[in-house]
């Protein structure tokens, strides 16, 4: 599940395993943090903030534009899907030349500047011109500030021995804040009701504008967090040191040297996209991307299940289940390929798809006993009798989530094996390219919606669902069809078949 797209870091560095075993030597890799300079945990801090405040927003967003904007299903599916997410991965490419320009420090600043005040259009107004205009566009670049900055910060201000433990903790971190996300935006729908109101001095803000109201709230405690960042501090294993942030064009006008940094960070990202283009293995990685329907869930669990529907608990078995799940699997298949991990969680996860295409009466008993009963009640404190859905959601999300293990955490170390030697990190960057095809398809959920889950009349959800688990398969199946064509050896891991 997760937002558009769930990020995973691998670290740039080969550091030398820990030499103690057993628990001491699983202490022994938390320890190294030990003395961390206070950058890297504002870090950690910020990454919590950001992607609460984002995954919140990214829940709301589809119900929002079709119920305060007024955008049937299909147009909110185009705009969220041809617009919002494409544009979304377009600004992390570009924004990455840009924080090279501009410095870590300003450009977390900029970022968070943008998206307070987007945030608080979307707030404020139903006016959908304003809304979009005003809020929903310049938020994307606002967020897409925020990509790049927070892996570059979590290198900078990291020692050697620190930075694998660093980027994991990074991941954790980022779990921890969609978990915090779903359990908002159930309490806030629960509260205010699913087409409630709160009352703000006269102002009444409706269930999901307060919903950005609270993202807004996690954006307002960014400033403080990220000025406590020092200026131009670097973390190296001798110690930390300071040194001036870049200025790319730091004479003539404020607005001119904003347009000229902006400009060249376009021409650098270009260039090095046309260059990575005339190479092979960039258009083989064009082919890992499995398709999620992120967008679709909210709209869906609403209809089927009722308003208030506990869908951010549904959606927290996923990020509970990957903190559990992806250091186990990580640590049991090292031996393995990466692209070996990336058919097999690409096919789980397909699988996973096909549950929620079965028939609900099968699914009815299981309902009304313990499972059932366990879920429902104990898990997501549904009152009153149990609805299929409930089981049959919790299972895909589970079985997804043992896919989802296998696969995210290798799809980028997979970027890196197969990238030329120098080119590790601009490959990692422009891994989000195939992301971007993939989401050009999610735009197509809005009619899938219309057609097969509609909020009035007759709804066929099963035959919605198949659409997507046959689209979901296709990765896998030409993953495996076309390995021969597709796969390239990796560096330090030898074929295991």
């Amino acid at each position: 599940m997760g937002e558009a797209v769930k990020e995973t870091f691998v670290p740039e560095d080969s550091v030398a395993p820990v030499a103690l075993t057993g628990v001491r030597g699983f202490l022994a890799k938390f320890t190294v943090l030990k003395g961390a300079q206070r950058e890297l945990w504002l870090t950690f801090l910020i990454k919590l903030f950001i992607i609460s405040a984002y995954s919140i927003t990214n829940k709301t967003l589809i119900l929002w534009l079709s119920s305060d904007l007024g955008f049937n299903d299909q147009t909110a599916g185009a705009l969220i899907g041809w617009v919002w997410a494409p544009a979304m991965t377009v600004f992390t490419l570009l924004s990455g030349s840009l924080t090279d320009a501009l410095g870590l420090r300003r450009t977390f600043f900029l970022g968070v500047s943008i998206c307070l005040v987007a945030r608080a259009v979307m707030v404020f107004t139903t006016i959908p011109w304003l809304a979009l205009a005003g809020g929903l566009f310049p938020l994307v670049i606002g967020e897409a500030l925020g990509t790049p900055v927070l892996i570059a910060a979590t290198r900078r201000y990291s020692t050697t021995l620190q930075r694998s433990i660093s980027f994991s903790i990074i991941y954790m971190v980022m779990n921890v804040g969609y978990l915090i996300a779903g359990s908002i935006f159930d309490y806030v729908r629960h509260s205010l009701g699913e087409y409630g109101y709160l009352n703000l001095l006269g102002l009444h803000i409706t269930t999901y504008r307060t919903l950005f109201l609270v993202s807004l709230g996690f954006e307002v405690v960014l400033f403080p967090t990220i000025y406590f960042l020092r200026r131009g501090a670097e973390v190296t294993d001798e110690g930390v040191r300071f040194n001036a942030e870049p200025v790319r064009h730091a004479t003539g006008a404020f607005w001119k040297r904003i347009w000229l940094t902006v400009r060249d960070s376009a021409l650098d990202t270009l260039r090095l996209f046309k260059r990575l283009l005339g190479q092979s293995g960039f258009y083989r990685l064009l082919k890992l991307i499995f398709l999620q329907m992120d967008y679709v869930f909210p709209k869906f669990g609403i209809r089927e299940l009722g308003n208030g529907a506990p869908i951010g608990h549904l959606s927290n078995i996923n990020y509970i289940l990957i903190i559990i799940l992806v250091p186990i699997i990580g640590a049991l298949t090292q031996r393995y390929s990466a692209y070996r991990m990336v058919v097999v969680g690409g096919a789980i996860c397909a699988a996973s798809v096909f549950v929620m295409a079965l028939p609900t009466p099968w699914f009815q008993q299981s309902a009304q006993g313990f499972i059932g009963q366990w879920i429902g009640h104990g898990y997501l404190g549904v009152q009153g009798s149990i609805h299929p859905y409930y089981v049959m959601i919790a299972i895909y999300i589970s079985i997804f989530s043992i896919g989802e293990a296998f696969y995210s955490p290798r799809v980028y170390e997979y970027a890196a094996a197969i990238a030329p030697k120098g080119q590790e990190a601009s490959y990692g960057a422009l891994s989000y390219i195939p992301f971007l095809i993939g989401k050009l398809l999610v735009g197509t959920g809005g009619w899938l919606l219309a057609a097969f889950c509609p909020a009035h009349g007759s709804r066929h959800s099963g035959t919605m669902w198949l659409i997507f688990a046959l689209a979901a398969s296709v990765a896998p199946i030409g993953l495996v069809a076309l390995r021969r064509y597709i796969r390239v050896p990796e560096a330090g891991r030898q074929d295991i078949e």
